[in-house]
Order: structure tokens, then C-alpha cells, then sequence
């Protein structure tokens, strides 16, 4: 029986290690708040009906800077809610968390995920 363990297991430790630190307990109870908030919970939806009429006003050619206004206006007030700041402001942290990961995992290896690889498919 080998004791090595797999890449797979390797990830599947990663994924516990992630969700141990502070940045996602951060996330995870910021999350919880905004799906608690009533008014959060009104807010966001205001703001994707307000979305969606935006987005097919301009898909019809009809979209006017009124209606671009009130999709912002929305987006402040969802934004202003402390609920919904701590989340945009938790978010940005698991995301820099993640990115510091990418970067660790990714300086290990020769290829640059980010940029393209050579092969028989680039002219």
C-alpha cells in the first residue's frame, strides 16, 4: 500500500487549508449576513431587475443615460448597506488570498497559465 499521496489528494488538502483560514471564515459569515438581510436581499434584486432592463434596452438600442443612472444608483445604495460593504471588502480579501495561492502553486511550474503556450495550434 503506498503512503504517497496524489495530486488530488494534495488538492483536496488545499481546499480544507483555504477554508480553515481567516479570509474565508471572513467570506463565509459575510455571505451569511447578505442572505439574511431583507433588505440586502431587496436591494440586490432591485438592482438585477434594473440590470436586466438595462442590458436589454441595449441589446433594443433603446438604453438612455436615465436608465443607466438608476442602475448605478442601485449598485451605491446595495453597496452602502455595512452588510454589503463587509462582503465586497471580505471578497477582495478571499480573492487576494486565492491569487497569493495561484501564485505560490504557479511558481513552481514552467508554464505561465496566464499567457499562452507555445504549441503546434499559435502561428
Amino acid at each position: 500500500m503506498s503512503v504517497a499521496k496524489t495530486v488530488e489528494d494534495l488538492g483536496t488538502e488545499l481546499g480544507e487549508r483555504i477554508a480553515a483560514t481567516d479570509e474565508y471564515q471572513r467570506f463565509e459569515a459575510a455571505e451569511a449576513a447578505v442572505e439574511a438581510s431583507e433588505e440586502a436581499q431587496q436591494r440586490i434584486r432591485e438592482f438585477e431587475s434594473l440590470r436586466a432592463e438595462l442590458n436589454t434596452a441595449r441589446q433594443t438600442g433603446s438604453a438612455d443615460q436615465e436608465l443607466v443612472d438608476d442602475v448605478r444608483q442601485a449598485q451605491h445604495e446595495l453597496h452602502s448597506l455595512p452588510e454589503m460593504a463587509e462582503f465586497l471588502e471580505a471578497q477582495e480579501a478571499m480573492e487576494a488570498k486565492l491569487d497569493a495561492v495561484n501564485d505560490a502553486i504557479s511558481s513552481q511550474l514552467v508554464v505561465d497559465f496566464g499567457g499562452e503556450a507555445g504549441g503546434c495550434c499559435q502561428n
